[in-house]
């Protein structure tokens, strides 16, 4: 029973063991229907086992259990009976995961190899994740991934245990989001004319036109599907910098006193354009605007809304800027990019959502909550919990539903990239953190150092070096500590211009992150098991071949998967500590 991600425990039962046949029955209560229904698809369309409905303490039965943690989930396979008890629809859901890991790598396959021999091993095991956010980023702006894809990349997240999609809409280089009563966002922001092949100093640029975009029902589809697996959307719309296609679509929104924005395309190179938002109380209004669609679309406690990397050389050149400037009582460029920060951050919590972005909206402060006066103040979470069990009673799940506004703590949150030192500074101030450190877990840096890496970016990021990514740095306190609600790895695409590029650089390194999020590894790096993990990570590449996902074989890159003469930015060294 080598799993992956491996679990709070597993007992081995040999002379227990649960043959599979065309009377095998799968049983569910109602409030775990997603969970049945999945599994039942998934197993049947593996195996050609009907597993209709039975009667419980028969066949594989998943019930409730009130003594179990929302996410938490324990499984006992014995002759004639598989016991999936959880306690809540996302516990039920790792559970039927782990009972198709249980089955083997032709249980992943889409259409049955065989229709006998299905044997469950007779096993106990119980089960529970360290943490509460286990996060993977996936960027659509740079290079649009149509929506069967993303779909495809969801069922990879939950074949991993991972809850959190967090999906990167707008950027200078497209906009992806469909906002019906803005429709040139899509019109004209969704599409640029051409895109740099590789890094900018290789000056290559293919001529093709690209884009694309999700409608709403696109998007309705996409969470809908993500939740029956167990798995939230978060989306990102990014302001006030990372901008430029919404200041071509609009070209108002832009710093009309300074440049043309009406000459302006969707940007067609890398890196950060200079082309940002104004600040004015029309443009506030706009992204109210746009964020009020994006609400319905998406049902997620947390919002993000970027703030990370935004010039300020046309602020400075701009009287109407300067004028607003002195208008808000700011001292400054900066506190202009936070006053935008906090009016969003305020306009979320006022209807029940939070506020999270990259570690830059840290500069100039966030707004904190205050609490009524006589009410209790709840206890923050960020141990693992998720948020059903966390929040106070009326309180909101990771699905949406409100709850109550005035919280004793920072609402808005932070997901730290620039490296630990700004989820530190965040946690310690109260405010809770999403540890994303560009070092560790940004996926689009290279997997090894040689020519053969495809366009090689950033640091050398091996799989062994996810492996022994901690989360949680030792300078927080226990207290400190609990703030940390979760980890990601963040894939950005401009270098991944397809599923086959998004699957060399994501896996295998995916799995061993998953590993990191959810079990109970040794919080020293250098005690884990990486000889023992990357044993049953063998036995696991027959899983992803079964799902047909291209990853990088642990020697290296197949010939297909090169792209010589493309130029990339490596960077040489080992990643700086900060």
């Amino acid at each position: 029973m080598d799993l992956i991600p491996a679990p709070s425990s597993a007992v081995r039962r040999p002379d227990e063991d649960f043959p599979l046949d065309a009377t095998t029955t799968l049983t569910a209560p109602p409030g775990l229907s997603d969970a049945e229904r999945w599994l039942r698809g998934t197993l049947s369309a593996a195996t050609g086992l009907p597993l209709g409905p039975g009667r419980p303490g028969t066949g594989i039965e998943l019930v409730l259990d009130d003594a179990l943690a929302a996410e938490a989930y324990r499984i006992s396979v014995r002759p004639g009976h598989a016991l999936l008890a959880a306690g809540g629809p996302a516990g039920a859901s790792w559970a039927a995961q782990t009972l198709r890991q249980l089955l083997g790598p032709d249980a992943y396959r889409r259409s049955p190899l065989r229709r006998e021999g299905w044997v469950l091993p007779g096993a106990d095991i119980a089960d529970a994740p360290r943490f509460g956010w286990r996060g993977a980023l996936l960027d659509v702006a740079r290079h649009f991934l149509p929506k069967s894809d993303v779909l495809r990349f969801v069922d990879l997240l939950a074949a991993h245990k991972l809850n959190v999609l967090h999906l990167h809409l707008t950027d200078d280089q497209g906009w992806r989001v469909e906002i019906k009563r803005y429709p040139r966002l899509t019109g004209r922001g969704a599409w640029r004319e051409r895109s740099m092949v590789g890094y900018r100093s290789g000056q290559r640029r293919d001529d093709r036109p690209h884009g694309g975009y999700y409608t709403q029902d696109d998007l309705r589809e996409i969470v809908a599907y993500a939740a029956a697996r167990g798995v939230t959307v978060v989306p990102e719309i990014d302001l006030p910098g990372h901008t430029q296609a919404a200041v071509a679509a609009y070209p108002e929104l832009g710093n009309t006193d300074v440049v043309d924005t009406a000459a302006l395309g969707v940007w067609t190179d890398w890196g950060v354009s200079h082309h940002v938002l104004n600040a004015s109380e029309e443009t506030l209004r706009f992204f109210e605007g746009v964020l009020e669609e994006v609400l319905e679309l998406f049902p997620s406690e947390f919002v993000h809304l970027g703030g990370d990397e935004c010039p300020k050389e046309q602020w400075k050149d701009s009287a109407a800027a300067q004028a607003r400037i002195r208008e808000l009582g700011l001292a400054n460029e900066d506190e202009l990019q936070s006053h935008v920060i906090r009016h969003f951050d305020r306009w979320l919590a006022e209807r029940g959502r939070r506020l999270i972005g990259w570690d830059e909206i840290l500069e100039g402060g966030l707004a904190v909550a205050t609490t009524p006066k006589g009410a209790p103040v709840p206890e923050a979470t960020g141990d693992g919990r998720p948020a059903e069990e966390g929040a106070p009673e009326g309180g909101a799940s990771a699905s949406g539903t409100e709850r109550p506004e005035a919280w004793g703590r920072s609402r808005a949150a932070v997901s730290s990239w620039r490296g630990f030192g700004g989820g530190i500074a965040a946690a310690k101030a109260g405010h809770d953190v999403v540890m994303c450190p560009e070092q560790h877990v940004y996926l689009d840096h290279r997997q090894a150092d040689g020519p053969d890496e495809p366009i090689p970016v950033g640091f050398v990021r091996t799989l062994e070096d996810v492996y022994r990514f901690e989360p949680v740095p030792p300078q927080l306190d226990e207290a400190a500590a609990r703030h940390v609600i979760g980890t990601q790895a963040n894939l950005w695409s401009e270098f991944a211009d397809s599923a086959r590029d998004v699957d060399y650089r994501v896996f295998p390194r995916l799995v061993a992150f998953a590993e990191v999020a959810w079990s109970e590894l040794p919080a020293e790096p250098a005690e884990r098991d990486y000889p023992g993990f990357e044993r049953r990570l063998r036995g696991h590449l027959e899983v992803l071949d079964a799902l047909g996902v291209e990853y990088r074989p642990l020697d290296g890159p197949h010939p297909w998967q090169r792209r010589p003469g493309v130029a990339g930015r490596p960077i040489e060294g080992p990643p700086p500590v900060r």
